[in-house]
């Protein structure tokens, strides 16, 4: 599933590659699943002939600001991803809308298991689903005495309060591992139960995984060595982290979580 690294990278890629240009043509699908809220013939009235002024991102949410509205939002669900090129015979299978803009630009999003969702609406911050995310956890997180005064409210694992979008907007399953791993806490932690110091070392872990995804363009072979992700989809037994800490699997708040007893308390 595209987590926040690889949805901001998306949003960055589409910016350099549309913003200032108008839309000449737009295709979409015929894909009543993925689209909600309006047909794809009506996107794609909606959007054609209108320019690009921005691409924004909450969570793993995108949308573009254009000229006028109203707006395109995106969801890329398990699969969805842009593709951005030029040559229209390397539009790639399953696409659901494809964008061609001025200079011959052309975006599209593939979703092949169809799990993503296109929307337009007059105002995505103040609508369904933007309005119902908590801070963005990359460009959005605070204080760490700010941090600790939301978690004094939860009484959830700590696990799954970094899973809940209400609250990190953007944080997927193995952003929330590596920041427990690496800041040494348990996933089944109470999260109204973590200390100052901890909540602490908790938001700068999480800040300086996202921005280390985010600089290596989510490319996951670029990722710290030392990186519990790199062992945390190994689920045969015994796994261990690189520095020989053994790995265990457990179902916290619903979910799978990937940790080391011997390092995290």
């Amino acid at each position: 599933m595209p987590e926040l690294p690889e949805v901001e990278d998306a949003r960055r890629r589409a910016e350099r590659a549309l913003a200032g240009r108008r839309l000449l043509r737009v295709a979409a699908a015929p894909d009543p699943l993925v689209y909600e809220g309006v047909t794809p013939r009506g996107f794609a009235r909606a959007l054609t002939g209108r320019r690009v002024v921005a691409v924004r991102r909450r969570g793993k949410h995108l949308w573009m600001e254009l000229d006028r509205r109203p707006w395109p939002l995106f969801h890329f669900g398990m699969t969805g991803s842009f593709e951005i090129y030029e040559d229209p015979r390397e539009r790639p299978r399953f696409w659901k809308v494809e964008l061609v803009a001025e200079g011959g630009v052309r975006l599209a999003m593939p979703d092949g298991r169809r799990l993503g969702r296109v929307r337009l609406q007059e105002d995505p911050e103040s609508s369904s689903p933007i309005k119902d995310l908590g801070f963005d956890a990359l460009l959005a997180l605070p204080r760490a005495d700010a941090l600790a005064a939301v978690l004094s409210r939860r009484r959830a694992p700590i696990k799954a309060v970094l899973l809940d979008q209400s609250v990190f907007a953007g944080v997927g399953n193995w952003i929330a591992d590596e920041v427990l791993f690496q800041a040494r806490i348990r996933p089944d932690r109470g999260a109204s139960a973590l200390s100052t110091a901890e909540v602490a070392r908790l938001r700068a872990r999480l800040r300086a995984i996202l921005t280390r995804a985010v600089a290596v363009h989510a490319d996951s072979d670029r990722f710290p060595r030392s990186w519990l992700f790199h062992r945390r989809w190994d689920r045969a037994e015994g796994t261990r982290t690189r520095a020989g800490e053994k790995i265990i699997r457990e179902t916290i708040g619903g979910r799978t979580a990937a940790w080391v007893p011997s390092r995290q308390r």
